[in-house]
Order: structure tokens, then sequence, then C-alpha cells
């Protein structure tokens, strides 16, 4: 499992182990599996889509701006702003 974890400037979103994260990367959506390769991105306003399990229906939460940084920690997203 991937451990993933969604912060903005003024409090921790989530915390938690899911199989896969896509994150709108300014360069492009890219998707983050366990065990990905040391990897940062801009992010830009959209979409994340977090998958629970394989083959699951992602849950869609809505970003604005901010960074993605994937190392053998797992995934963390500093978004400007999370709805919701």
């Amino acid at each position: 499992m991937l451990n993933f974890e969604l912060v903005t400037p003024a409090r921790l979103v989530r915390s938690e182990a899911v199989w896969q994260v896509v994150v709108p990367g300014t360069e492009g959506e890219f998707g983050v599996l366990e065990g990905h390769a040391p990897f940062m991105s801009t992010v830009k306003d959209g979409t994340l889509k977090v998958y629970r399990t394989q083959g699951g229906q992602p849950e869609e939460i809505r970003v604005q701006g901010g960074f993605a940084e994937v190392n053998d920690k797992g995934l963390t997203v500093l978004a400007e702003h999370v709805e919701g």
C-alpha cells in the first residue's frame, strides 16, 4: 500500500494507506503506486483521484495549486487549498 498524505498550509487533511493516487501535475496527470521512484512536481488546480483498492472507484478531491513529492515514505501533496 502507498502512504498518502494531503496537507494544506493550515492542516493535515488526511493521512492513509491507499492503492494509488492520480495527481493533476502541471506537466500532466501522473499516477503514483507503492514503490514509485522519487519524484517532485508542481500541482495545478484540478482533481486528485484516490483509489483505495485496485479496480475500485476513485474518491475525487478538488485541490488548488501546490506541490507533490514522492519519496521512500510515500506520496505527500501540499495543496494551497482543498475543497471540502
